[in-house]
C-alpha cells in the first residue's frame, strides 16, 4: 500500500495553501473486512475538521469513489470501498493530501464577532496587507482581510467567538518580534467554529497562552497575551477565513509570486459597543461584549455555567 501525506507549513496569513504553523499530522490507513470490503481510516492528532484528497492511482474490482472526504475528530472513516464481485478481494494503490478546514463551510456573513480584548481596553485597528502582493509581487486575493490590533501597553486577549482550539504554536521568543516589519516566527492560537471557519489570532507572547488543543472556548475566555511588535506597540493579528478549495496540486510547479490561496477570507463584524460595523481602518475602538453575543452559541448548560461564575 502506497499512500504520501502532505504537511502545510507556515509563512505567514496566508499566501497559497501555507496558512499554519505546524499543521496536524494525519495519517490514512487500510483495512480488509471479512466481507472483502475496505475501509479507509485516518488518525490525527487534533480535532479539528481536515479535508484529505485523495488520489487513486490504481484500483481493481470496486468503483472509483469521490476523492474528497472530510476528517472530524481525532479518529474515523473517510469512505469504505465495496467490491463489484463478492468473491474477489479489492486491490488498490492510493497517495493523499490534507489541507486544515471543512470544504466550502456555510456560514453568516454577519455574524458579529467581539474585539479580541477584555471589555474597555482601547485597541487601535489596522489593516494588514497582503504579504506575496506587498513582498513578492503576487496578486491581492478580492476577498483579502486581516486585522492588526495594537495596543499600548500589553493586554490579554481573548476570544471573539465560541469555538474548539485546533492549534497551537508557542515556541518563538518574543525578542524576535522585536523591531522587525515582518517575521514568520509568531506564536498563534487557531479556534475552528461551529460553521466551519477558522479563527487565527497571530502574534502572542511565549508562555501566555492559557487554552490548549482540543478545549471549547467562549467570547471574552482569556487565550493569551498580545506581544510587542517593534516601536508599534503591542499587537495580534485577526484572520478570519475558511476552506475554498481542495485542489491541493494546482500549486504544483508555482512558487511564492503565483501561487494562489486555498482559503477564502471573511471581513467580519465586529461588537463596537453601540452596533455591530466593519471596522474603519486606523481608528481606535473600545472593546466590549454583548450579552447577547456571550451566550449567542452557548447551549443551556455552558450558559448556566457561565452566569453561575
Amino acid at each position: 500500500m502506497k499512500f504520501k501525506g502532505i504537511v502545510l507549513a507556515s509563512v505567514y496569513l496566508a499566501m497559497s495553501s501555507l496558512v499554519f504553523g505546524q499543521e496536524s499530522t494525519l495519517k490514512v490507513t487500510s483495512k480488509r473486512n471479512d466481507d472483502k470490503s475496505v475501509d479507509l481510516h485516518f488518525e490525527k492528532d487534533d480535532p479539528g475538521t481536515m479535508t484529505v484528497n485523495l488520489k487513486f492511482k490504481s484500483i481493481s474490482n470496486s468503483s472509483t469513489p469521490t476523492n474528497i472526504c472530510r476528517a472530524e475528530g481525532y479518529s474515523g472513516t473517510l469512505l469504505t470501498l465495496r467490491p463489484m464481485n463478492k468473491d474477489s478481494g479489492i486491490d488498490l494503490s492510493y497517495s493523499y493530501r490534507y489541507i486544515r478546514g471543512r470544504l466550502m463551510p456555510k456560514f453568516d456573513k454577519t455574524f458579529v464577532y467581539a474585539l479580541p480584548f477584555r471589555a474597555g481596553t482601547e485597541v487601535y485597528a489596522r489593516e494588514a496587507s497582503f504579504l506575496s502582493a506587498r513582498y513578492f509581487g503576487n496578486t491581492t486575493p478580492d476577498d483579502w482581510k486581516v486585522y492588526h490590533f495594537y495596543t499600548t501597553d500589553q493586554q490579554e486577549v481573548t476570544a471573539s467567538r465560541k469555538g474548539v482550539v485546533v492549534e497551537i504554536v508557542d515556541r518563538h521568543e518574543d525578542v524576535m518580534l522585536e523591531d522587525k516589519e515582518y517575521s514568520s516566527s509568531t506564536n498563534s492560537i487557531t479556534i475552528e467554529h461551529k460553521d466551519g471557519t477558522l479563527l487565527k489570532y497571530d502574534g502572542l507572547s511565549k508562555g501566555s497562552i492559557q487554552v490548549e488543543a482540543g478545549e471549547t472556548v467562549f467570547p471574552g475566555q482569556v487565550i493569551g497575551s498580545n506581544v510587542k511588535r517593534g516601536n508599534h506597540g503591542y499587537f495580534v493579528s485577526f484572520m478570519l477565513m475558511y476552506l475554498k478549495s481542495a485542489e491541493l496540486d494546482a500549486n504544483q510547479g508555482k512558487n511564492i509570486t503565483n501561487s494562489t490561496s486555498f482559503y477564502g477570507f471573511i471581513t467580519p463584524l465586529f461588537d463596537i459597543g453601540s452596533e455591530a460595523a466593519i471596522l474603519t481602518k486606523d481608528k481606535k475602538y473600545m472593546a466590549s461584549i454583548s450579552p447577547d453575543l456571550m451566550s449567542k452559541e452557548m447551549s443551556k448548560k455552558e450558559l448556566k455555567n457561565y452566569k453561575g461564575k
